[in-house]
């Protein structure tokens, strides 16, 4: 866990790079990515180091080379061991002249991380802020996974800014539900094709790690684990190098993590390779025909991005492949033809298996748009039979823009380690989320739709024209109110008068 002295050091440092002049999050996040990867390479280099010595055999792989890079400095001082203990103004000098420049043309690391140096920059302004920014990373415990993760985790909760084309953080605690609903196996091979940070992935390789604790004992599991499992695309390389090294701080070696525009480019080795699709795609604005895939065009000819991802999840999916995705409310009830057709084929084609509305503040405060889990199963001959709905009202964040958690920590998310009272089920639906979709096949057949989840047949909603909005289907109960007739009302404020004034003349009399 990430301690409060932790916080607060990185509280001080963030608040250092806004007074020296670097207020964008995302690129002072990025500065300590950098900085993050340079230890590690450290770190790496002193382990074939020890190995080397251990094994009294030359070394097998030399990150730093011996010798001196072009400028005359030696690639020793190039190390985080050793350009940490030197001045300010000297680290700045190696750092901005020597170890940038290294970086760019780096493919010593296997890393998918090392892939994305290509266009590193370096934009810290002074030495000060440099050096007090290496002595906090020099404290974190590399050694401990959980530690580097949930500081990188924290860090990236700073990003407070929705970037452009739509982009935004997704809440931990929703992407930690889409996971526990489609429960990752240490053979799936995951797929997020807007990965941002890289958080779904992330997520589902923690899950794996917690549920089979042996996945990196078995070798096939753990080569499976570290090259093949995960996959992420995105069109941001500030993004590719913030997902990648989110994923290997959290113990993933080597992740598919690259740079790709999902709805543009025309995917047919990526058709049907994955069997779990977890993602929350932007879904603002719309793209060109002539620039959106010909491939996705086919499955759904529209210009909107929300419709061409899902149709796009379709494709990735291998048959028996499952998805959790976050989809704007106007997918679910949009009367465009398209609209109409992409959910007719999700129902009669695929496997449809639920739709979990989520509360409208849910994404404040970077946006208010009202949202929903959409969760299926590629079939490709159909076998929805029901579709399980959940209204979901509260996720144990409040829902302004503040989102401050109502419960204490041991209550949040959807697997909290305390068990929730009435009340407390009222700030946080999420645990009921998950003990209700299990047995969506069984006791929930059996409610009724006044209550906050029940299931509704193929049939109803081939009949609604394939609307999937909960409200369609919800039932209200309206208690009945039986008001006294206007008569009784009447004569009531009539005897209510004389006795006002006859009470009145009582006072008079009194007071004369």
């Amino acid at each position: 866990m990430i301690t409060g002295e932790l916080k607060n050091k990185i509280d001080r440092i963030w608040d250092t790079f806004w007074s020296g002049g670097i207020a964008n999050p995302l690129e002072v996040i990025e500065q300590i990515t950098y900085l993050l990867f340079l230890r590690r390479l450290d770190d790496l280099q002193t382990l074939e180091e020890n190995k080397s010595v251990r094994l009294k055999r030359p070394m097998e792989r030399r990150i730093f080379p011996e010798g001196q890079d072009d400028k005359g400095r030696s690639y020793e001082d190039l190390r985080w061991s050793h350009f940490k203990n030197f001045t300010p103004a000297e680290m700045f000098t190696i750092v901005s002249e020597h170890v940038f420049p290294f970086l760019r043309n780096l493919g010593g690391d296997d890393s998918t991380y090392a892939k994305h140096m290509e266009g590193a920059r370096f934009t810290i302004p002074t030495p000060a802020l440099l050096s007090r920014v290496v002595d906090l990373l020099d404290d974190v415990p590399m050694e401990d996974r959980d530690t580097k993760g949930d500081l990188y985790e924290y860090m990236l909760g700073k990003i407070a800014s929705a970037g452009q084309n739509g982009q935004f953080r997704t809440p931990r605690h929703i992407i930690r539900l889409m996971v526990e609903l489609t429960s990752p196996q240490p053979t799936d091979i995951i797929c997020d094709p807007a990965c941002g940070t890289a958080g779904f992935l992330v997520c589902a390789g923690e899950h794996l790690r917690e549920h089979y604790p042996n996945i990196l004992h078995d070798e096939k599991l753990k080569q499976h684990f570290h090259q093949d499992m995960f996959h992420g695309f995105d069109f941001d390389n500030t993004m590719l190098r913030i997902g990648s090294m989110n994923m290997l701080l959290h113990g993933v070696e080597n992740p598919d993590i690259r740079y790709r525009d999902s709805l543009a480019q025309d995917y047919s080795s990526d058709e049907e390779a994955y069997t779990l699709v977890l993602a929350n795609p932007p879904f603002a604005g719309s793209l060109d025909y002539e620039s959106t895939s010909k491939e996705l065009l086919k499955v759904v000819k529209t210009k909107k991005t929300e419709l061409l991802f899902v149709a796009l999840f379709m494709r990735l999916l291998k048959p028996g492949g499952r998805a959790a995705v976050i989809v704007p409310d106007g997918v679910l009830f949009g009367s465009s033809k398209a609209h109409k057709e992409l959910r007719r084929m999700l129902v009669e084609e695929q496997k449809l298996d639920a739709v979990v509305s989520l509360p409208g503040g849910v994404f404040k405060p970077y946006a208010g748009v009202s949202t929903a889990i959409l969760l299926f199963t590629k079939t490709n001959s159909g076998g929805t039979d029901h579709v399980w709905f959940y209204d979901m009202q509260a996720d144990g964040w409040s829902l302004d823009d503040k989102r401050s958690p109502l419960l204490s920590e041991d209550k949040l998310g959807p697997v909290p380690s305390t068990g929730l009272n009435e009340d407390e089920h009222a700030k946080n639906n999420l645990p009921d989320v998950f003990a209700r979709w299990q047995e969506r096949n069984k006791s929930e057949l059996k409610r009724a739709r006044t209550e906050q989840s029940f299931c509704v047949p193929k049939a109803d909603i081939e009949a609604q024209g394939y609307d999937l909005s909960l409200n369609r289907y919800k039932e209200v109960v309206y208690e009945e109110v039986e008001y006294r007739a206007p008569k009784e009302i009447l004569e009531s404020l009539a005897k209510l008068e004389v006795e006002i004034q006859q009470r009145m003349k009582e006072l008079e009399g009194m007071l004369g």
